[in-house]
Parts: structure tokens; C-alpha cells; sequence
């Protein structure tokens, strides 16, 4: 057999002439010049930053991506791919009439929707315009082979009218959450033309009336969320025919009415999230048959009866939360150790009874449990040390006694960052050390309440080897004793509740030097995550109740009223330069307001009210540009109020109990010099003025009296001129009469 042998440049030249073959082919699919011009133009819309399209063909841009014939299909520039493109762009898109795939998502572009767009791309399948700037109403209807929007934060308004889904018969995934939409949900979605929709997303916008009937119609619909809305009356009958349903999402609304049997129907159920409605009735009694349901969030609603014995065949729950409601019975009697997965409980504020229900011993996964506020008898058992996982504990009035066997028992718990125990131990002393075991324990504790207990005795050491404490309220109890300067060391507490009780002695000046409170520093390298549970704060007894999910929105304050503190206000106190809430009223503490207070840049609350406070109030009061809320009421103040937007925007009752202070808001103004009301500066002023007049007078007396006392023949002169001027009036009188 012979080889044929070809030679070296032959062989070259042959390659050659198939990579510019290829080369040629190659230019047939790049992308045409009107495609081109398109992009450009989107281009040069953004404000920032520019795009880095500079060769020659566009389809090998960043981000774009072309079909066989040169048309451009994907754009796909969301900011996670390191941009953060600004600018108003929808326009110049309209002309990219191929685009199947569109996300511009996480920028902060800007523009309307207007009714060309989704007719200019009617061969669009997914869009994606989520958390940019866009606004405008909804004019146009989606094109027949969309099957996903995404439009959630952003700023569009308006009515979404029931014609924007008549041609969408492929939409899987509709989202407008968190944008300013009004009006009614769209109705018969499913019905006339999206039936293999899978996720409407209406929440976090202020839509209202009634939730439409039409959701049984959607056979495939798997997520329904339309919480944070006005939305009222009650579920439609025919959400219950939605068998496909794996998660209901509708708190903060106003809906109302029973949760019916036939919610036992949507057997894929994994999260029923109703919180914070109207709903009133009682629980399904076959509600177990929900054995998916992960997570039943049914708190703050008027719900009442006992709960179901079936609840516990929901052996998948891992949060339930029924919170806030009307509900009864003996809670002991539901056997929680079927509930191996539960992890978070909630049933504060109800109406339960019995004693702590020890099956809960069982539910191994436990991180956080609260029965606050029910009628029912706790005890802290030592089997609760089973829970290695329990980070967050509430017992507030659990009618609990023996609070040194108890903190025996909790400061075992390793991973214990929450414990409120208000209003429980009612008499009883505070452990001091000689009755706690392990005092080192609660290594991890961040939050400690023992409100309302009544506690005697003073603050225990103990607390200062807790070096993870953030907050700690021990207000109305009947602590005594005087404030610990160790308190002032604790290097994690930035918020402390001390009010009412029988505090006496000064304040000390250690205490201005809580590391949290003076140092941005310190404060940036403590990481708040989030709370197991919420955790509710009553700062005071005629105060709001407020709600915190994590320890960064918490204020750092100090509440110290209602005690017997007395001394002055020490001028170390400006080194709490991060305090928001200062509260020592109804105290003992005298001398003056100490100026230092103004270097307080972020206080927002300030009350010295129903003290010994004497002095003026410091003019530089005026700088602190935060102050919300002052009260300097029922002290031995005097002076003029110093001239200040937020301090004369007080009510009278800021100021009123100080008989001596003058000046706006109170309706006795300060004395007046020269006819008008004067300053601080100017009150002590001599009256010049008016000692001249008087001198003057003095001087023309005497200068006329004088002569006439020291010479007899200037004053017979004087005598005989009255004389004469005596006759002449006389004599015109007879005359004219």
C-alpha cells in the first residue's frame, strides 16, 4: 500500500483556508447592526457604570446572548454579577424584539412600563425587574409565552386589572411584592388564563377588599402570599379545592371568619402563616391531617376553644406558634414528644392551664419555647438540661417559686442566650452567690428579665461574670442596696432597666463607662443575630409594648425612675456618647443639670422629672438634635427655658412643677427689661435708664429748693410772686363771672 505524502506548506495552507472558512460562517451568525444600535443605545442610557462592550460583535458582550441567526435572546445584567447599573433603560429594550430571557435584577434602574413594551416582546419567557427603581401602572397584558414576572421591590402604583393575565396561558411565577399596588387582587387568574401557575406573590403592598374567589381553579398553584395588604373579609370557600397548596401567606391583614374543616383538604401543606388577623373560631379538630405542615403561624388572631388532640399528628411541625389569642384548656394534656421536630413553641398570652407540660422534655430540637402570660403552674425541672439546643426561654407569670433551685438548674443550659422569668419568684430574694451552684455558667446569656418579681435583697455579683449580657431588666422588684460600680464594667450591656425599686446612694461614676455606651468601636464588633422568638419590652408602666426580632434594633438606655438615687448627676455621664434613653425621674437627685448631658449627640428620651434638680436648664440642651422626648417636671428649676426648635415644641407638662422657669412653652414669660422680654444674657443687666431719670430728678430739685432754703431775700422774693400770681387769678374769675 502506498502513502501519499503531502508536503508541510500544502498541508498549512489548507488549514489556513478552513479557519477563514470557519471565520467566514461565523460572521453570518453574529449579531446585526440594529441589534447593535439597541444595546448601544441601552448603553449610553445608564448614568453608572459604564459597560465593557467594545468588540466588534455584540453577541460576545457581557451578559448578552444571541440565537443561530444573530438575534439577541438573553440580557441578562443583574447587579450580582458585580454591577450596579443606573439609569432609565426599558425604551431602548423594546427594540431587542428576539429577547426570550430578560433580568436586569438588584440595580437601580428606572422607568414605566409602558403598554409597547410587552407588545414589542411578545416572544419574552422569563422577566426579571426585581429591587431596581421602576414605577408607573401596569397598562399592557403579559404575552402568551411568559411563564415568569418578577417585579417585587420596586415602585409601581395602581390597579392590576384582571386583562394583564388574559393572555399568560404558560405563567408559572407572578410576583409584585413590596411595591404601592392598589385595588383587588386580580380575579379568575386561573380561570380564563393562567391555569399552570404555580406562585402569586401580592404581598408587602395596599391592596384591599376581599381575597377573589377563582384560586380553586388553579391546579397547580403551590405558594399563595398575599400578606401585608388591607385585605378583609374572609378566606373564599374555594381555596380549600386548591389541593395543590403547599404554602398560605396572609399576615397583617383584616381578614376575618372561622378557619374551616375543609382545610384538612390541602393535604401538601407545609406553611399556614395567618398571623396577625380577624380569624376567630376554633382550631379544625382534624387539623392533624395537615401531616406536612411545617410551619402553623396563627398568632394574634381571636381565636379561642382548646386546642385539637389531633394537632400533635402533625409530627412534621417545626414552628407553632398560636400566641395572642383567646385559647383555653389544659395544656399538659397534649402529648408534645410526637413533635420530635418542633424547634419553636409559642402560646403566650392565652387563657391555658395546668402545670408546665413535661412532654415537651421530648421535643429534643427545641430552640425556643414561651408560655408567657397563660394561668398556668411552672416549675423548672431538671430534665429540661435535655434541651441542649433551647436558646430562648419565657416563663413570665407562670406563678414559678424557689428562683435559686431554678437558676441552679438554667445556668446548665450552655446555649441559653433569652430568659424572661417577669413576674414569677413574687417575694422571694434575689441569690447572691452562696445559694448558685454554678456561677459560671450562662456563658451565653444575653437577655435576663426578672420584671415585676418583687425580688428583695440587692444585685446579685453573680450578673457580673456575664460577659455576653446585652440587656438586662430588673424593674419593679424591691432591690436594695446601692448601684454596684462593677455594673459599669460589664462589657456587652448597653440597655438596663433598674426602674422601681428601692435603689438608694449615688450614682456611681464607673457606671458612665459601660464599654457599649462609649465606644463606636467596641459597639461595631459585636455581631446581633437574629432572636429565636421576638422579644417584647414594656420600658415603663404607662409605655407601649414593642417588639424586637434582634438585639441591633434594640435602644441602649437606662431606666433608673422611681427609686431613692441621690447625689447629683455625675458630669461623667457625657461619656455615654451612644445613649438614646436616659430616665432617672422620680429620684432624689439634686444639683444642677449638668451641661455634659448636650455632648449626648443620639439621646432621643430624657426624663429628670420629680427630683431636687435646681439651677437652670443648660442652653446647650438645644444641640441635642435627636431629643424627642423631654421631661424636667416637678424640680426647683429656674430661669428662662433656653430658646430652642425642640425645646419649646415640648408640651407644658415638661416644665410644669417649677414655679421659677419662665419663658415658651409656659404661659408665665420671663420678667420684662425695656419693654421686652430679654435673654439669659441680658436679664442681669443694670437698668441705666432708669437710674438717670431719677438722678435727674434730684439734681432739678434740689438745684431749685436749695437756694430758696439758704437765702432769706431770694425766698421773700419767691413768696411775694405767689402773692401776686394768687391776686391775677382772682381778679379773672370775679370778672368772668
Amino acid at each position: 500500500m502506498q502513502v501519499l505524502k503531502i508536503p508541510y506548506h500544502q498541508m498549512a495552507h489548507g488549514l489556513l483556508f478552513i479557519l477563514f472558512f470557519s471565520s467566514i460562517l461565523s460572521t453570518n451568525h453574529a449579531c446585526s447592526q440594529s441589534q447593535s444600535s439597541s444595546l448601544l443605545s441601552f448603553a449610553l442610557s445608564l448614568s453608572s457604570p459604564s459597560l465593557n462592550w467594545t468588540s466588534i460583535d455584540c453577541c460576545h458582550w457581557e451578559g448578552i446572548t444571541c440565537d443561530h441567526d444573530g438575534w439577541v435572546t438573553h440580557l441578562d445584567l443583574p447587579s450580582r454579577s458585580g454591577l450596579n447599573l443606573k439609569g432609565g433603560v426599558l425604551p431602548s429594550i423594546e427594540n431587542l424584539t428576539h429577547l426570550t430571557y430578560l433580568n436586569l435584577s438588584h440595580n437601580s434602574l428606572y422607568g414605566s412600563l409602558e403598554s409597547g413594551f410587552f407588545l414589542s416582546l411578545n416572544r419574552l419567557e422569563i422577566l426579571d425587574l426585581s429591587s431596581n427603581l421602576f414605577f408607573g401602572e401596569l397598562l399592557s397584558f403579559i404575552p402568551s409565552n411568559t411563564r415568569m414576572v418578577d417585579l417585587s421591590n420596586n415602585h409601581f402604583h395602581g390597579a392590576i386589572p384582571s386583562s394583564f393575565f388574559r393572555q399568560a396561558r404558560n405563567l408559572t411565577s407572578f410576583s409584585v411584592r413590596n411595591n404601592t399596588f392598589s385595588g383587588s387582587i386580580p380575579s379568575s387568574i386561573c380561570l380564563h388564563s393562567s391555569p399552570l401557575i404555580r406562585l402569586l406573590d401580592f404581598s408587602f403592598n395596599e391592596f384591599s377588599s376581599n381575597i377573589p374567589a377563582g384560586l380553586g381553579k388553579c391546579a397547580k398553584l403551590q405558594v399563595f402570599r398575599a400578606g401585608y395588604n388591607n385585605l378583609s373579609g374572609s378566606l373564599p370557600e374555594d381555596i380549600y379545592n386548591a389541593t395543590t397548596l403547599e404554602e398560605i401567606t396572609l399576615p397583617s391583614n383584616a381578614i376575618r371568619g372561622d378557619i374551616k374543616e375543609e382545610i384538612v383538604n390541602l393535604t401538601n401543606l407545609t406553611i399556614l402563616d395567618l398571623y396577625l388577623n380577624q380569624f376567630s373560631g376554633m382550631l379544625p379538630m382534624n387539623i392533624g391531617k395537615l401531616s406536612k405542615l411545617k410551619f402553623m403561624l396563627l398568632h394574634s388572631n381571636n381565636l379561642k376553644g382548646s386546642l385539637p388532640p389531633s394537632l400533635v399528628n402533625c409530627t412534621n411541625l417545626e414552628q407553632l406558634n398560636l400566641g395572642s389569642n383567646n385559647l383555653e384548656g389544659n395544656l399538659s394534656l397534649l402529648d408534645f414528644s410526637k413533635l420530635s421536630r418542633l424547634s419553636k413553641l409559642d402560646v403566650v398570652s392565652n387563657h391555658f392551664t395546668g402545670v408546665f407540660p413535661t412532654s415537651l422534655y421530648s421535643c429534643k430540637s427545641l430552640k425556643a419555647l414561651r408560655l408567657s402570660l397563660n394561668d398556668l403552674d411552672g416549675r423548672i425541672e431538671p430534665e429540661i438540661l435535655s434541651l441542649k439546643s433551647l436558646s430562648f426561654l419565657s416563663l413570665s407569670g407562670s406563678r414559678m417559686s424557689n428562683i435559686t433551685g431554678a437558676m441552679n438548674i438554667l445556668m446548665r443550659c450552655k446555649r441559653l442566650k433569652v430568659l424572661i422569668l417577669s413576674n414569677n419568684f413574687v417575694g422571694e430574694e434575689m441569690p447572691n452567690g452562696d445559694g448558685v451552684v454554678d456561677v459560671d455558667g450562662f456563658q451565653n446569656l444575653g437577655i435576663l428579665s426578672f420584671r415585676g418579681c418583687e425580688l428583695t435583697g440587692s444585685l446579685p455579683v453573680w450578673l457580673s461574670k456575664l460577659k455576653m449580657l446585652e440587656v438586662l431588666d430588673m424593674s419593679f422588684n424591691r432591690i436594695t442596696g446601692s448601684i454596684p460600680s462593677w455594673l459599669g464594667t460589664s462589657p456587652s450591656l448597653f440597655h438596663i432597666n433598674l426602674g422601681n425599686n428601692r435603689i438608694s446612694g449615688e450614682l456611681p461614676k464607673q457606671f458612665c463607662e459601660l464599654p457599649m455606651l462609649v465606644s463606636e468601636q467596641t459597639t461595631a464588633q459585636v455581631e446581633h443575630t437574629y432572636l429565636e422568638l421576638p422579644f417584647f419590652v414594656k420600658p415603663a408602666s404607662d409605655a407601649y409594648i414593642l417588639q424586637y426580632s434582634s438585639l441591633s434594633f434594640f435602644p441602649p438606655a437606662i431606666y433608673l425612675y422611681n427609686n431613692s438615687i441621690n447625689g447629683s448627676i455625675p458630669t461623667e455621664i457625657s461619656q455615654l456618647i451612644l445613649l438614646r434613653t436616659l430616665d432617672l425621674s422620680d429620684n432624689n437627685v439634686g444639683g444642677n443639670i449638668p451641661d455634659e448631658i448636650s455632648s449626648l449627640k443620639m439621646l432621643e428620651t430624657l426624663d429628670l422629672s420629680m427630683n431636687h434638680l435646681s439651677g437652670e436648664i443648660p442652653a446647650s440642651l438645644t444641640s441635642l438634635n435627636f431629643l424627642s422626648s423631654l421631661n424636667v417636671s416637678y424640680n426647683n428649676l429656674e430661669g428662662p427655658i433656653p430658646k430652642g426648635t425642640q425645646l419649646q415644641g415640648f408640651d407644658v407638662s415638661a416644665y410644669e412643677g417649677n414655679p421659677k422657669l419662665c419663658g415658651a412653652p409656659l404661659w408665665n414669660d420671663c420678667p420684662l427689661i425695656n419693654g421686652n422680654s430679654q435673654d439669659v444674657e441680658t436679664e442681669h443687666q443694670i437698668p441705666w435708664f432708669h437710674i438717670s431719670v431719677v438722678l435727674g430728678f434730684i439734681v432739678g430739685f434740689g438745684g431749685f429748693c436749695g437756694p430758696l432754703m439758704l437765702k432769706k431775700t431770694w425766698r421773700d422774693a419767691y413768696f411775694q410772686f405767689l402773692n401776686n400770681v394768687q391776686g391775677r387769678i382772682y381778679a379773672m374769675r370775679k370778672v368772668r363771672a
